[in-house]
């Protein structure tokens, strides 16, 4: 069960909406000199071209970050757009961050990034990215070293949890790993992407984490067109732990934003 690839769909309106909450995330608590921790379950390989055959062939970055970049969605001092620039100055105007990187560049040197990602290839790509950072990369089960992290040191920071849900049961297993998560680690922000999918099969998830006594939660969805006749997904969803405050006047303003592709 590792056939998933982000590069055939890199750069798309989930990645818009995902990444942009997280680089509002990453902005807001690095404010305070306090250092912090970065943790990904589900890394991929943290760079991609988007003029490569995978990414044209399902043309789903034009129709993501390349359309929002033409409409002008976020300005140049918008942490999403800093650090695709940063990202574009080192390695080409073709190439797009995943979150690693998109974290790479917002960070500072006193932070910690750890990345866990299984797919051999990927897991590759993800640490020959990566290495001109201090990112710690494992060829691991991203909930396991999660669990094995936390609580990190330091002891502020962000886990972000972003599976292909190629492996189904994930959908159930959720609710009960983040409430696992954030008993380890109480002031940890732990954020959960997920798609929406045509067949609903996101609504039990979604229901038991709202069920779940989680504090400070951010919970925000947005509707998109499916990428192309038959595509199951037709929306993207971010369910935040302990959310910065302020968080939710960015995500406000991406509901504008995605509101204006039906236009």
């Amino acid at each position: 069960m590792l056939s998933y690839q982000h590069i055939y769909h890199a750069g798309n309106l989930a990645d818009v909406h995902k990444h942009a909450i997280l680089a509002e995330t990453l902005a807001y608590l690095t404010q305070k000199d306090k250092p912090l921790s970065y943790i990904e379950t589900h890394s991929g390989r943290g760079l991609y071209y988007l003029d490569s055959d995978q990414a044209v062939q399902t043309g789903e970055a034009a129709a993501g970050i390349e359309r929002a970049q033409t409409e002008g969605w976020f300005d140049a001092d918008h942490p999403l757009s800093r650090a695709i620039a940063a990202v574009q100055a080192q390695h080409g105007p073709s190439t797009y961050p995943g979150s690693p990187l998109i974290a790479a560049k917002l960070l500072r040197p006193q932070d910690k990034m750890h990345l866990a990602e299984l797919h051999p290839q990927e897991f590759r790509a993800l640490s020959a990215a990566l290495v001109t950072t201090d990112a710690k990369t494992y060829r691991q089960d991203g909930f396991e070293l999660a669990q094995s992290l936390l609580p990190p040191t330091p002891r502020r920071g962000v886990v972000l949890i972003d599976p292909s849900y190629e492996i189904k049961s994930d959908y159930e297993r959720l609710p009960g790993i983040i409430a696992s998560l954030n008993r380890k680690w109480n002031v940890g922000v732990i954020a959960l992407w997920y798609p929406l999918l045509a067949n609903g099969r996101q609504r039990a998830m979604r229901d038991a984490l709202a069920k779940r006594d989680f504090p400070k939660v951010l919970h925000h969805e947005v509707q998109f067109p499916a990428a192309r006749e038959g595509h199951g997904m037709i929306g993207s969803g971010m369910f935040v732990v302990n959310a910065p405050y302020g968080l939710g006047n960015a995500v406000n303003q991406l509901d504008g934003l995605f509101g204006s592709l039906s236009a």
